[in-house]
């Protein structure tokens, strides 16, 4: 069978780094193709290299037996490459049809494309409003605007960079159907995911890289998750040590807290009641776009509607107090866009501590001490072991994972008494993934109050004391880990808790 895509040797080399040495990479027609690696191994990198995103620097590529050169993300589109970005490529003023729209041909209907837009999106599962502007979609909703404009291409190859963080696990299978009714019709499908069980569930071959070099090439579905981790950071993860603790005194509280909807394509927050205690995870459950960016932008300050006793921190009313305020107040917040709120892409890591660290050590009589951040930016990078040439290194420079490890390890060195965290190892290997959850559960077990938003439902249950789920702006009622299943989870996902589970979990909680 001739190769769908056959790479001999590709090299990119950047000014401090080899991203990809001498790499060697087969894809055959129907072929669901793992590509595993930690954070910062290469594998971005070579995906936009097959997209005509990057040029490498040597190296030859075949496309259907052919050698061939890809120039750019438009030329790989007519030969049939599609693919879906980690970070995102869309513009934030235009709506959803408009921006699919950019990858079509010339003369396009909008009516037309909105149609098929709805369609494609009902039939994988993947909700989406055409006409809604992109500014005003959660991470996981770009996600999905990015998923369905790849498969309304009908791509010949498929390159998938992380595709499940945003779907509960019935919609994962319902994706997964598709990808191997995709694959059986003979579209190649590259696929890069950290969760090792979705490899080996789905794919046929996965081919291993660390350092920008291929280190192996194994079918999945004959390892385990632990020699796929020994394959891909040389060691298994650190198990991870959650004991059970009896929590103190609630620190953070939300009572019937009711928010309309801040621009016509938000979630309208109602009801919304929970309280999170000194010592405890409070997991929130959800799929992406059910009103998790109001809650937090209600909790964090950055949207102060609230009435003022709905929202309370360490007792003390704080609906309508801003950010800075609640900071100041022992709150820290990891949000879930890396780049142009977590960091701005810009600046440097150093100047990246002045949005969280603005204390008297950093700042002081209006002038930053240039020093002191530079110092705590490399304390983050060694404790977190963060891939960066330095503290002075600008954030857009790393990967999304080594970004992701940085942006929490900055809110963690802070000692906040209360942290709010979104999505706190989207796209994270599973060595740093393990080590963000054991630092999270450390802060807890040094008394701070944790409220973690995941689509990832077993990092939720690894991890949290207490579950909730949000769905529609509604929260239901907790229920102690422990007591709860995957399955129950998922069925709450979708809005279905009844009222004999929430006085079962009231009285659990």
């Amino acid at each position: 069978m001739t190769p769908r895509l056959t790479l001999r040797a590709i090299t990119k080399r950047y000014p401090a780094v080899i991203a990809n040495d001498q790499v060697d990479l087969t894809v055959l027609p129907g072929e669901i193709h793992a590509v595993l690696g930690e954070n910062g191994a290469g594998k971005s990198t070579l995906m936009k290299i097959i997209y005509g995103a990057v040029k490498p620097d040597a190296g030859q590529m075949c496309w259907n037996g052919t050698p061939t050169t890809i120039e750019n993300p438009s030329a790989a589109r007519q030969l049939g490459v599609a693919m879906v970005f980690q970070h995102f490529s869309l513009f934030d003023t235009l709506t959803v049809a408009e921006n699919i729209a950019l990858g079509l041909p010339a003369g396009t209907r909008l009516d037309e494309l909105a149609q098929r837009i709805t369609s494609t999106a009902a039939e994988y599962g993947l909700e989406l409003e055409p006409q809604r502007h992109v500014h005003t979609l959660s991470v996981g909703e770009c996600q999905r605007v990015e998923i369905v404009r790849a498969l309304l291409a009908k791509p010949q190859l498929l390159i998938l960079d992380e595709p499940t963080s945003v779907l509960t696990p019935q919609a994962v299978e319902k994706l997964f159907g598709t990808l191997r009714k995709l694959a059986a019709e003979g579209c190649s499908i590259l696929y890069i995911s950290h969760k090792l069980d979705e490899i080996r569930a789905l794919c046929h071959t996965c081919t291993v890289m660390r350092s920008g070099k291929v280190t192996g090439v194994c079918d999945p579905r004959r390892e385990t998750a632990a020699s796929l981790s020994r394959m891909m950071i040389g060691a298994e993860p650190p198990a991870m040590q959650h004991v059970d603790r009896q929590p103190g005194e609630t620190v953070l509280s939300v009572t019937n807290l009711s928010l309309a909807k801040s621009h016509p394509f938000a979630t309208q927050l109602t009801g919304v009641s929970f309280e999170v205690r000194a010592g405890e995870i409070l997991g929130v459950a959800g799929v992406s776009g059910n009103g998790q960016q109001e809650l937090l932008a209600a909790l964090s300050g950055e949207d102060p509607r609230a009435e003022s006793a709905t929202v309370t921190l360490h007792g003390e009313p704080v609906g309508r107090m801003n950010a800075a305020g609640r900071r100041a107040r022992g709150l820290g917040f990891v949000p879930e866009e890396r780049l142009g709120r977590g960091a701005v892409p810009e600046l440097s890591l150093a100047h990246n501590i002045l949005l969280s660290h603005q204390t008297s050590a950093t700042v002081r009589f209006g002038m930053v001490r240039f020093k002191a951040i530079a110092e705590i930016a490399a304390a983050v990078i060694r404790r977190f072991n963060v891939k960066a040439a330095g503290p002075h290194a600008s954030a857009n420079s790393l990967s999304g994972g080594n970004l992701q490890k940085y942006i929490v390890g900055r809110e963690i060195l802070r000692a906040p008494t209360v942290l709010l965290v979104a999505q706190p190892t989207w796209g994270v290997d599973v060595g740093a993934a393990a080590q963000i959850r054991a630092e999270l559960l450390a802060l807890r077990d040094a008394g701070c109050a944790l409220l973690i938003i995941s689509e990832e439902l077993d990092e939720l249950f690894e991890i949290s004391d207490r579950l909730i789920v949000i769905a529609k702006g509604r929260v239901s009622p907790s229920i102690q880990r422990a007591d709860a299943t995957i399955d129950q989870i998922g069925q709450w996902m979708s809005g279905l808790w009844s009222d004999v589970d929430s006085e079962a979990s009231h009285a659990q909680a």
